[in-house]
């Protein structure tokens, strides 16, 4: 998950740009599992642990870990208040830092396509869940548009600025059953969840979005005073018609699968 390190170092900046968002999506995405509570959780790829509070508060596991490239984002990750039982630890998805069948569930948040060998990291969610376990993902959906920041691409890819987003194809649906069909996971599902974006205007927008993290952050932060002015014209070209209170609102969704371990 190298990329994903580089990419995503500051869980405060990530919180800024995409917190609120990660906590939508993951609310029904675990609704969507519907799993048992008091289950051994594992969080892959839990970057700022947006996801992780919302795990703990919905599902009431008997225990949850933790596990991204980036220390920097753990260490935000442990300081929520609702992560607080959580055990966060550096580790990459495709060589997980746990033995077998520790856990009873596992799930991995917004990370997929930051990883350069998805099957292999199924594979190792898999070894590390009981038999009988869930596995489950979900992703913007990439090639749709579906990403918060989507406005901000949009503008990037305008004005000629290449942004380096890996993994795009497989943030689709199909692919993501390719996935855990590879990886021999049983009772395979998939859904598209979709949330509503709402920003008060358009400064909380840019605010939000100028940050340095991510992909598109990475562009950037290449970006002279005069170019990063240009940018922001062209991306309030691009957002939706602010309602007449100056709000703004729009659509992103994400696409999620799961299954289950053979028993």
């Amino acid at each position: 998950m190298s990329d994903a390190k580089q990419m995503f170092s500051d869980g405060a900046a990530y919180e800024k740009r995409m917190g609120r968002w990660s906590r939508a999506v993951a609310e029904q995405f675990l609704d969507w599992l519907a799993v048992p509570k008091g289950l051994r959780w594992l969080d892959v790829g839990c970057g700022n642990g947006a996801s992780t509070e919302v795990l703990i508060a919905r599902c009431a596991p008997a225990a949850v870990s933790g596990v991204d490239p980036s220390e920097g984002q753990l260490s935000y990750a442990r300081t929520r208040p609702g992560t607080r039982t959580a055990d966060f630890r550096v580790g990459d998805a495709q060589a997980l830092p746990f033995p077998d069948n520790s856990f009873d569930a596992a799930a991995m948040a917004l990370a997929i396509s930051f990883i350069p060998d998805p099957v292999k990291a199924a594979m190792e969610m898999k070894r590390v869940v009981r038999p009988g376990g869930w596995i489950a993902t979900y992703m913007w959906d990439l090639p749709g548009g579906g990403i918060p920041i989507a406005p901000v691409y949009l503008a990037l890819k305008s004005l000629g600025v290449a942004v380096a987003m890996p993994g795009v194809e497989v943030s689709r649906s199909d692919s993501m059953r390719t996935v855990w069909e590879k990886a021999g996971l049983q009772s395979i599902d998939t859904r598209v969840i979709r949330i509503p974006v709402v920003y008060a205007g358009f400064d909380e927008f840019w605010d939000s979005f100028r940050v340095p993290e991510g992909p598109s952050g990475a562009a950037i932060r290449k970006m002279s005073p005069a170019e990063l002015e240009q940018l922001k014209a062209r991306v309030r070209e691009q957002l939706p018609t602010a309602a007449a209170d100056g709000s703004i609102s729009y659509e992103a969704f994400a696409n999620a699968v799961k299954g289950r371990v053979p028993s």
